[in-house]
């Protein structure tokens, strides 16, 4: 079932060539987070694999998305007179976070002090953060309702500002050769969306959008009907939110990246594709853009509106197995991907949810029927998602002769590094 190949031989020579290059130019990454890290990692056993600890942290993100999910399914909590989330879930959430945050940033550190760095770890993590980043945003959409973050105002939110934000930044390595780590990411991890409600300087919006750890702990010590008090100019806290997303990366993070794949051409450091060549990985994005936002303009019963967190779950899932393809390619330098498979299946969901002859043909597609097409799209997509996941993990593990998550103990050098 999961010896299906999805690598070909040339993306395997491509990753034997493989280094990592990057750019962290971030002042809190540099002198607060990387210390830190550096000096944590210390008492981390030798024997545990840097890929156990990515998934640990993926696996704290998913639990804590499941928790909120568990008392706010359907983003209603902050609508009701009393908010119906214990204090405690906010603690729990906010400490998930902050160990998941830390964990991603501790991986790295492991994998050079055990001597197993290598394509598959940061294939690992990347690819865990494009799931990352369609899950963590949900979070904040508990704290502000529906009311004041109608859903179709969150799927532009998700769509239109994270995932962009997320994929630009690969879609930049695909072009340059160089992972620039933006600066607003650390700043993001901790302080983000308190920003709209304290008057704080925000950065820029990180890809993965794990910047809730903050806000989380204010939840859990003020409670939540601080972010139903107005802001600034008599916005609610979720138009300032919004705000704030959007202009962090109008200003700070698209320009950026423009400017250095630019720059990567002018001075010839780049990989120099053709200008079709170099917007290939946007294709896929695209089509998912335009086949959701179809689906969620003319759907017969609003689909949008009946469960909206499943329908992100889908979005997400399909995001990510598009985002984790291009980092592949980006990766072992070949050629990405212009369409992706699960496209076909969105197409297909979207084509039956807007069809228009219903009536004539005297069927009525009622809501049960269309929130049945939600769960079974979502339900092929993250199982096609998991197969790919797991199969790529496969491959490379057996391609390099190695474990994902286990370090041989021959391997581990006797010193810190």
């Amino acid at each position: 079932m999961f010896h299906y190949k999805y690598l070909s031989d040339e993306h395997l020579k491509g990753f034997e060539r493989y280094k990592y290059n990057s750019v962290d130019t971030s002042l809190l990454s540099v002198h607060v987070m990387h210390p830190f890290w550096n000096w944590c990692v210390k008492y981390f056993p030798r024997w545990l694999a840097p890929n156990l600890i990515t998934f640990t942290g993926f696996l704290l993100t998913v639990a804590t998305f499941f928790l909120i999910g568990n008392y706010d399914y359907g983003f209603t909590a902050a609508d009701q007179e009393e908010n119906p989330i214990p204090r405690w879930v906010w603690l729990a959430a906010a400490f998930g976070i902050f160990l998941a945050y830390n964990l991603d940033g501790i991986d790295g550190k492991q994998a050079r002090r055990t001597g197993t760095s290598g394509p598959l770890g940061e294939l690992f993590d990347h690819g865990l953060d494009s799931y990352s980043a369609a899950l963590i945003p949900i979070y904040m959409f508990t704290l502000f309702g529906v009311t004041d973050l109608p859903p179709i105002r969150m799927f532009y939110v998700i769509s239109y500002v994270i995932f962009l934000n997320f994929y630009l930044t690969h879609f930049e390595k695909y072009n340059t050769g160089v992972m620039f780590l933006p600066w607003g990411y650390d700043f993001t991890m901790w302080v983000r969306p308190a920003i709209a409600q304290v008057s704080l300087t925000i950065y820029s919006v990180s890809s993965s959008s794990q910047g809730v750890t903050i806000v989380l702990s204010v939840t859990f010590c003020v409670g939540p009907w601080l972010w139903r008090a107005p802001t600034f100019f008599g916005l609610t806290p979720a138009d300032s939110f919004l705000v704030l997303l959007v202009l962090s990366a109008v200003l700070s993070s698209h320009p950026v990246i423009l400017w250095n794949i630019y720059k990567s051409y002018r001075d010839r450091t780049g990989k120099m594709r053709p200008f079709l060549e170099a917007i290939r990985p946007l294709m896929p994005l695209v089509g998912l853009y335009a086949v959701s936002h179809y689906w969620m303009v003319l759907s017969i019963n609003d689909v949008v509106t009946l469960d909206p967190r499943m329908l992100f779950v889908c979005f997400g899932t399909i995001f990510s197995n598009i985002c984790c393809r291009l980092i592949v390619a980006q990766m072992s330098d070949t050629r990405t991907d212009c369409w992706n498979g699960l496209l076909w299946v969105l197409l297909v969901a979207t084509g039956v949810s807007t069809f228009p002859f219903y009536d004539s043909l005297g069927v009525h597609f009622s809501v049960g029927m269309e929130l049945a097409v939600v769960y079974t799209i979502t339900g092929i997509s993250t199982a096609a998602h998991i197969h790919y996941g797991t199969c790529v993990v496969r491959e490379m593990c057996h391609h390099f002769n190695i474990k994902c998550f286990q370090i041989p103990p021959s391997e581990a050098p006797l010193a810190d590094a």
